[in-house]
């Protein structure tokens, strides 16, 4: 299965969303923010295949966090999550790697579902 770096400031969205992708047979690396997430990917940017973060993080935030991560690992595909209206439009700088924003609160459906379309397009 894929190799998924998860980034996210909150530790219950981080479990849930861990979870969700383990029990669909995904190795995951978990980031408390989007420098520590930055820091493993920049470590060995073949690593992942992808990342899948919160878009509003202290420090760097995750339309930062997917553009430096493109330009590390140009193949790598990204799925953001936001609480917030604007976090979709904002995003659309980082497409084609951009394969979603999900809109917190999040189903375990929708996280699955959300992967497997990321990873298979």
């Amino acid at each position: 299965m894929a190799r998924i770096l998860l980034a996210d400031d909150d530790a219950a969205v981080r479990d849930v969303v861990r979870r969700a992708l383990q029990s669909e047979g995904h190795e995951i690396a978990i980031a408390q923010d989007g420098q520590e997430a930055l820091d493993l990917l920049l470590a060995t940017p073949s690593a992942f295949d992808l990342i899948v973060s919160d878009v509003h993080m202290p420090g760097i935030d995750g339309l930062t966090l997917g553009a430096k991560a493109i330009a590390a690992a140009p193949k790598i595909k990204i799925v953001l999550m936001t609480a917030y209206a604007d976090g979709a439009d904002k995003a659309s700088s980082l497409k084609p790697n951009l394969k979603t924003v999900l809109t917190k609160p999040l189903t375990l459906d929708q996280i699955r579902t959300a992967i497997k379309a990321a990873l298979a397009g």
